[in-house]
């Protein structure tokens, strides 16, 4: 089953990249995107379901000009997969250029993503799902 999570995870990711939204069909009803992993986060900690992901996900948009994001790997932790990410681009409120490189990790349940955290490392995120220590 393991590989058949990193396998949803990365459709999901190549929808993202390609859509800007979601691929909803992904995600189990009781979904919940946990931002309280993700030190310093100033905003709400918890989006529940697809809906609150769109939420997230467009208020997160709307600060960005010449927004990129790229998936760099993938690791599988069972019922777990470990994202590293990159994402960017130029601050609306700044006009600064700001490059990050996070992780997220993602649960699943019988083949649909129930939650996903994010950290602000990938060693964090790996930690968490126990591939570290």
């Amino acid at each position: 089953m393991s590989e058949e999570n990193v396998e949803v995870a990365r459709r999901g990711y190549e929808h993202f990249i390609k859509t800007g939204d979601i691929l909803a069909e992904i995600f189990d009803p009781d979904f919940l995107l946990d931002m309280s992993t993700f030190r310093g986060w100033p905003e709400r900690q918890n989006y529940p379901g697809v809906e609150g992901f769109r939420v997230f996900l467009s208020d997160w948009l709307e600060a960005w000009e010449d927004y990129e994001f790229t998936l760099e790997e993938l690791h599988d932790a069972g019922d777990k997969v470990v994202a590293v990410v990159r994402q960017g681009g130029v601050s609306k409120a700044t006009g600064v250029p700001v490059e990050m490189h996070l992780a997220h990790v993602l649960t699943f349940r019988e083949g649909k993503q129930i939650r996903q955290e994010m950290y602000a490392s990938a060693d964090e995120a790996l930690e968490a799902a126990g591939l570290r220590e």
